[in-house]
């Protein structure tokens, strides 16, 4: 009796999924199709989390924040000191803002198009960064250049907003 006992433990220790030596070719692909569901599980997993995120990037950015002179002061300070590396290594333009284009009232469809109303479907952070240019570099002589810039599924993702200072191109 115990040689027949001796004889089913050591066939299911053959079988067991970590010992690939041993399995017939059926278990082999049942292991295999666990492993890629389990994979597409993960990767699924990570797609629900850059999901949330970006949701939550969205719903943060559609928010306009609280511009008071030192948060003002701090962004300005920024921005210089990204200037200044920028102008040491020979750049004429800088992002100084990427953003979803759910954030535009039309996807980012104006800004694509270079329609001349395209600061009009900004709201929150982006058309404070928007109105900050307008009002303090513009007349310094920086330019605003949106553009987006991804392109995921081949339709319109992302918008970047560039600071540019160098002589503009005919």
């Amino acid at each position: 009796m115990q040689t027949s006992e001796t004889a089913q433990a050591k066939s299911q220790a053959e079988h067991q999924l970590g010992d690939e030596t041993f399995m017939s070719a059926t278990e082999l692909r049942e292991y295999m199709k666990k492993m890629a569901l389990a994979s597409a599980s993960k990767e699924i997993d990570a797609m629900d989390g850059a999901r949330r995120a970006k949701e939550a990037l969205v719903k943060s950015m559609a928010a306009p924040m609280e511009l008071t002179p030192q948060r003002l002061e701090e962004i300005t300070n920024n921005l210089l000191h990204k200037l200044r590396q920028a102008a040491e290594r020979g750049d004429t333009e800088i992002l100084v803002m990427r953003f979803p284009n759910e954030i535009c009232t039309d996807k980012g469809r104006a800004i694509n198009n270079s329609e001349a109303r395209w600061p009009e479907t900004l709201t929150g952070r982006p058309r404070q960064a928007y109105e900050l240019w307008r009002d303090k570099l513009k007349p310094a002589g920086y330019r605003l250049r949106a553009m987006i810039v991804e392109w995921p599924g081949g339709m319109p993702g992302d918008v970047g907003f560039y600071l540019e200072w160098g002589q503009k191109q005919a």
